[in-house]
């Protein structure tokens, strides 16, 4: 895969079929970008532009760019050659298989030892309370769990450059410690929040509007700070949420 990635999208027009104030935006690898705005301003077909490395075929008539060009048509077409990995608050297993064999049979297929079953299957148990196995059957693990596993997968396994993540706010993982995760691997990854610690975690965020991407907002020194204070408080809620699961009182909490 690319390494060292810039990933560019050009606007095209809004729901009107305006020009969208956005003309341009320009990522790397490492970054954590943002994306915000009310139900039915465009967050899903922004990331399914991503997704689908657009070249003005879609209705936003927006073009992706990979180093500044125009990606390879294979790169849309050959499931192998997939830059972008998703990772949603509503993800299922179809398969009944185990965790370690899953793993495996990604690694192997991704040209890596199947060794790294074990190594991801550990990174995931940092991501969430409840902790998995490799033995577990995929259609057992609960949602916290599947998008541990996941986050992990992508981060230790996957080629993918490119990290769409889709409202995870209620996902029952350490979202902050994920997407760091993610971004130190050197992927771009791109996040559509309501959740303000999310938001504020990311570099830049992109505001959509009307189906179109309206402005760019770059994180403030005060919305760093914010956002440190507000990491404190989202830990506490984890511990919290993992007291109760446990059937504990909040006095009995270490």
């Amino acid at each position: 895969m690319i390494a060292n990635m810039a990933l560019t999208i050009n606007g095209g027009v809004d729901k009107s079929g305006a020009d969208e104030g956005v003309r341009s935006i320009s990522m790397r690898g490492g970054e954590i970008v943002g994306i915000v705005g009310p139900t039915g301003s465009g967050k899903s077909t922004l990331i399914s532009d991503i997704e689908q490395l657009a070249q003005a075929d879609t209705p936003s008539r927006r073009t992706v760019l990979i180093n500044g060009e125009r990606p390879d048509p294979t790169i849309r077409t050959d499931p192998r050659r997939k830059l972008v990995a998703q990772l949603s608050q509503n993800m299922h297993f179809l398969a009944d298989m185990a965790v370690g064999e899953f793993l495996g049979m990604h690694a192997k297929s991704r040209g890596k030892t199947e060794s790294m079953a074990t190594e991801t299957v550990k990174l995931a148990n940092t991501l969430c309370g409840e902790p998995l196995n490799i033995d577990d059957h995929l259609t057992s693990l609960s949602g916290g769990q599947s998008r541990a596993l996941m986050t992990a997968d992508i981060a230790l396994i996957s080629d993918s450059p490119i990290v769409l993540i889709d409202e995870i706010e209620n996902a029952g993982i350490k979202k902050q410690d994920a997407l760091n995760l993610l971004s130190g691997e050197g992927k771009i990854v791109i996040v559509v929040t309501h959740d303000p610690v999310l938001a504020l975690v990311t570099s830049r965020r992109v505001v959509m509007s009307h189906g179109g991407m309206s402005k760019i907002i770059e994180r403030s020194e005060q919305e760093r700070r914010i956002c440190a204070r507000l990491a404190e408080v989202d830990d506490m809620l984890i511990s919290l949420r993992e007291v109760i699961r446990n059937g504990l009182v909040i006095e009995e909490m270490p």
